[in-house]
């Protein structure tokens, strides 16, 4: 019998690793048809198991249901293989207006799968080995079973979760120290994963959260680890997604903030809030606790957000994305209140290398 390779993208690579580490638990292998069509209509696999978005396997590769298919990294690695169970095509387009709310090929998240194309392999996967990463990311990786055991180590009972694909600013500082009032402790947990084209690279941001956390946040009370998956863009139902898999890594609470893992203007401000209205977050397994959009008050002398802050838009500091990128370009340092010193000296240092 002829011995199948498939050699995965960087996105489906992705994919395998959450499989095989237990972070898209209670998924074992790559969705089939049912689950395909089950999570695009209503966010539960086919055995009733919240999911809100298809993780499934597409290639051209020629085999047949009962082949065993030997998984490649895309670089190359050998990761284990998948027993194929069926091969289906997908409706690319209804996925794209189901799962991400638009068919417009300009979202990175439909033009993501549009160009991965409809015929799909999907089955269990064994799993010999994990996908490798830089250094700076392997003394921080914590599988979930690591990542619990590390909060039980700890006396840790409440765990809130921070998710991010951008460096945290101030407001982001200011919204995790909230919730860790409450909490024994935070996990603050970068998604290191495959990104759109001007997201900050992932070695850059976990600059960012290791010198922010040797300064300004208590070390017994925060644990820095990496997330291994790749962004989707799916704005409310990659909130859920992502609660479920902090979820499997041991928190109880997770944030959600304004806009979370959005993309352009395809969702509204608290879409992503106001999913969590349609679930049952106790079967959910995790609590998300919402903050409104934060800002620097010149009034409060503080960040503050529109629950805490009586003052008109006048007093309060915003910059854009954009501003923020030119003005990091240009080597100036945004306001201490928008970001720490530090932390913006990392990112101006980062866009001379690039430059």
């Amino acid at each position: 019998m002829t011995e199948l390779t498939l050699t995965l993208h960087e996105r489906q690579t992705a994919d395998f690793e959450m499989i095989a580490n237990g972070g898209f638990a209670p998924l074992t292998g790559f969705q089939g048809s049912e689950d395909w069509s089950s999570v695009c209509s209503s966010m539960r696999t086919a055995a009733g198991d919240y999911w809100p978005i298809p993780i499934t396997l597409p290639t051209d590769l020629e085999c047949e249901v009962g082949d065993v298919v030997a998984l490649n990294s895309d670089e190359g690695k050998h990761l284990g293989s998948i027993t194929v169970e069926e091969i289906f095509e997908r409706d690319v387009d209804r996925e794209a207006v189901e799962v991400y709310g638009t068919d417009d090929l300009e979202h990175p998240g439909v033009a993501a799968i549009h160009a991965e194309g409809n015929r799909c392999i999907a089955g269990p996967i064994k799993v010999d080995a994990l996908p490798d990463h830089e250094e700076a990311f392997m003394r921080r990786y914590l599988t979930p079973a690591e990542s619990k055991q590390a909060f039980a180590d700890r006396g840790w009972k409440k765990i809130v979760a921070f998710q991010t694909r951008n460096p945290i600013h101030r407001a982001h500082e200011y919204l995790t120290k909230a919730a860790l009032e409450t909490c024994d402790g935070l996990f603050i947990h970068p998604l290191i994963g495959k990104t759109k084209p001007g997201d900050i690279p992932a070695d850059v941001r976990m600059r960012c959260y290791e010198v922010l956390m040797e300064d300004y946040y208590p070390n017994d009370r925060v644990i820095l680890g990496v997330k291994p998956a790749k962004m989707h863009y799916a704005g409310p139902r990659e909130a859920v997604l992502h609660a479920i898999v902090r979820r499997n890594y041991g928190a109880t609470h997770f944030i959600v903030g304004r806009d979370h893992a959005g993309a352009g203007d395809y969702y509204g401000t608290y879409d992503a809030q106001e999913i969590f209205d349609t679930i049952d977050t106790d079967e959910l397994g995790i609590e998300p606790l919402m903050f409104e959009h934060t800002f620097w008050c010149d009034e409060c002398e503080g960040l503050a957000s529109g629950k805490t802050c009586p003052h008109d838009s006048d007093a309060h500091l915003f910059l854009s994305g954009t501003k923020v990128r030119e003005m990091l370009g240009n080597g100036e340092m945004p306001p201490p209140e928008f970001s720490r010193p530090e932390v913006a000296q990392i990112l101006i240092d980062a866009y001379k290398e690039d430059n």
